[in-house]
């Protein structure tokens, strides 16, 4: 079974570019993890402030291992979180 991580980001007014940028910056470096199965941003074609993320790892080892990279830490904990108005994630298996 695949651990899936599905999260919005809603961005702080005249932060969404810098979150877009980092996003574009986080996508290649956790497609290269090892635990990572898929993963792709997302922009609302309707508001620019509002991502959303759809990540998939071999399981939730993967996603911890994920949690703990260096990218993860400078680029998501570092850059995009402080520029977030909220951040909203949920968490699934697959049934296969």
């Amino acid at each position: 079974m695949a651990y899936i991580v599905a999260a919005t980001y809603r961005c702080k007014p005249g932060e969404e570019e810098k979150v877009r940028e980092v996003l574009q910056i986080v996508g290649p470096l956790s497609r290269r993890e090892p635990g990572c199965l898929f993963y792709q941003a997302h922009r609302s074609p309707t508001d620019p402030l509002v991502f959303f993320l759809y990540e998939q790892y071999r399981d939730e080892a993967g996603y911890q291992a994920h949690m703990a990279t260096e990218h993860f830490e400078k680029y998501i904990k570092g850059e995009a979180i402080p520029r977030l108005e909220s951040r909203e994630r949920a968490f699934y298996v697959t049934l296969d």
